[in-house]
């Protein structure tokens, strides 16, 4: 599964939203149908793991935690406690509840952003600059890639 893509929409009232065509396809072909929403650890959004995907990173957490550890226990535990199973509906809406909406400042319109095995949700006003500028972007992108494991031409 791969989401790519910035996808702009609308809630309405309730707080539903479609799911972006293309990435209901992905899903279909992919036959996931249920989804955990969480609020990002680092960034102020949303966060759509389709369920294989979410069930692979909570083996990967569990597997670095220790059960015998209170902090590790605790790490856990907000991370699980904190999500939403969602089920889009026959017409491919999801309901975003409330007190997500809220963590992540969603009003009305909203972006959807593929981030590979995962959606992201932002409110829109927050996605209207550039998350980087391009200066640093791109340096960044240069101190990433330009590893000596890569060879000339990668």
């Amino acid at each position: 599964m791969r989401f790519l893509g910035n996808i702009e929409a609308k809630t309405d009232e309730k707080g539903r939203v479609f799911l972006p065509a293309s990435f209901r396809k992905i899903l279909q072909t992919s036959s996931e149908e249920k989804l955990v929403m969480r609020k990002d650890v680092f960034q102020n959004c949303l966060v759509l793991y389709p369920e294989s995907v979410w069930n692979n990173q909570l083996d990967a957490l569990r597997s670095r935690l220790n059960r015998w550890n209170a902090k590790h226990q605790m790490v856990f535990r907000q991370f699980v406690s904190e999500v939403e199973l969602i089920t889009p509906d026959a017409n491919g809406r999801i309901l975003i509840p409330k007190r997500f909406r809220e963590c992540a400042a969603i009003r009305q319109e909203v972006c959807f952003i593929g981030m590979d095995n995962t959606i992201e949700i932002w409110a829109k006003e927050l996605t209207c600059r550039p998350f980087m500028e391009a200066e640093e972007f791109a340096c960044a992108m240069e101190d990433i890639m330009n590893t000596e494991n890569l060879e000339p031409n990668e």
